[in-house]
């Protein structure tokens, strides 16, 4: 672990398998994901206190622990950021934090969920990100 450069005295995780230690069914799927990611084209992943990040110009994707912020089973949440809305009974919520940006939250909990779909959407995103 590094110092937290936000000099708030904890540290941050800098790796993806430092973000989800503890949690393996949540670096499994973190890893489902980052898979699905990979054939898209060149990206950088970035791991924060809160997330992993996933950009390219912007962030379009990210993996990220619910339990840690709110009383929840589900092992990792994937948020994509999408220019526009997409309707799927699969989202747990889409917010529109930006005018250009929404944000589709979906609940995962096996890794047969990172299925064509949600590729599809990645991909979506990934191009969006520029």
């Amino acid at each position: 672990m590094t110092e937290n450069p936000r000099g708030d005295g904890g540290t941050a995780p800098r790796t993806p398998e430092e973000f989800f230690a503890g949690s393996p069914d949540g670096l499994r799927l973190y890893e489902a994901v980052a898979a699905a990611v990979a054939g898209l084209g060149p990206h950088d992943v970035r791991v924060s206190r809160s997330q992993v990040a996933f950009r390219r110009r912007r962030g379009f994707a990210y993996v990220w622990r619910p339990g840690r912020y709110v009383r929840s089973d589900v092992p990792a949440v994937l948020s994509v950021a999408l220019p526009r809305e997409l309707v799927s009974e699969r989202f747990k919520e889409v917010a529109h934090p930006a005018p250009r940006v929404w944000m589709h939250h979906l609940e995962l909990r096996d890794v047969a969920e990172v299925d064509a779909g949600v590729t599809r959407w990645l991909a979506e995103a990934y191009s969006a990100a520029g």
